[in-house]
């Protein structure tokens, strides 16, 4: 008997709908944001619509300038590693141009005597 007067009831703790044990959350959606009831009227709709906008631009930008920072980053890790040009497409010693003569060492072209 003396722990029952001892002891101290819990304070009574207001419920919140979408509690865990709440009936009424069972049925009902509980959003943190509710959707508002009207339509805004346009101007503020148009204010939102140009702030949406601007907000993409600055992203796609952004996006645009990181992915050319990475790529000149990478090919100038690619010279330093390389120690020259890393991109193979540009060596032009390795290319004989197009319209010069046959070497000798070369095999004569078939089509070429006819």
């Amino acid at each position: 008997m003396a722990d029952d007067h001892h002891r101290q009831n819990p304070p009574n703790k207001p419920r919140v709908s979408g509690e865990i044990g709440d009936s009424s959350s069972r049925y009902k959606p509980n959003f943190p944001n509710p959707p508002e009831i009207t339509n805004p009227d346009a101007a503020t709709l148009r204010d939102q619509w140009k702030y949406a906008i601007r907000q993409y631009s600055k992203w796609y930008s952004h996006a645009w300038g990181t992915a050319i920072l990475a790529g000149l980053s990478f090919f100038a890790l690619g010279w330093v590693i390389k120690g020259g040009n890393p991109i193979p497409s540009f060596h032009q010693s390795d290319v004989a141009p197009r319209d010069s003569p046959p070497r000798p060492s070369d095999p004569p072209d078939v089509n070429q005597s006819r």
